[in-house]
């Protein structure tokens, strides 16, 4: 006969499944989770998304979770509600909030500066930001990828990374708060 383990020693990961399991016994119409993919490797917090969007659609129950994993509750929500010091600042649709974020260009180019110049006077760009390792964000011209591409190239000028992107949760979270940009 084989010895029962004691819950106490399972693992974090086994012991976020089983109060899961048992949260899921009474078949309730709304599930509290705080931090539900604490201890989980790789695979268990894919597994945990695809469990927590299974039940909130299939089988239409309200799951409030509490996470510090801004980056999780993009994949999963659909409203959230940013606390910080006790107090509720904002709640909003996760559709609200992609509207407030700002879209922009990412570039990651050799010589930041001479891209800027050349961005300013051939493209008569006022809004953007040099962040480090030579990332430039480019808030205006977005329909102009591939110009400024070429530009850039043109001069001389590589460019190792162009991306069409828009603010993230974690830094609407952090200006919201006071904490500035992230990065």
């Amino acid at each position: 006969m084989k010895p029962k383990k004691v819950v106490g020693n399972y693992s974090l990961g086994m012991k976020q499944r089983l109060g899961i399991a048992r949260a899921l016994l009474h078949y309730p119409e709304l599930l509290i989770l705080d931090e539900p993919t604490n201890g989980l490797d790789p695979i268990g917090i894919k597994e945990m998304r695809r469990l927590i969007l299974h039940l909130a659609q299939e089988r239409d129950i309200t799951i409030f979770i509490s996470s510090h994993i801004l980056s999780e509750m993009e994949q999963l929500a659909d409203r959230i509600g940013i606390i910080h010091g006790g107090k509720l600042l904002e709640e909003l649709t996760m559709d609200e909030l992609r509207g407030l974020n700002r879209k922009y260009l990412e570039l990651q180019v050799s010589d930041d500066n001479r891209a800027v110049l050349l961005l300013e006077e051939h493209f008569g760009v006022a809004d953007y930001e040099v962040r480090h390792g030579g990332v430039i964000r480019v808030y205006s011209h977005l329909d102009g990828i591939s110009e400024i591409n070429r530009e850039l190239v043109r001069h001389d000028i590589d460019v190792m990374k162009l991306a069409l992107s828009e603010d993230k949760l974690e830094e609407y979270f952090a200006k919201l708060v006071g904490g500035g940009r992230i990065g």
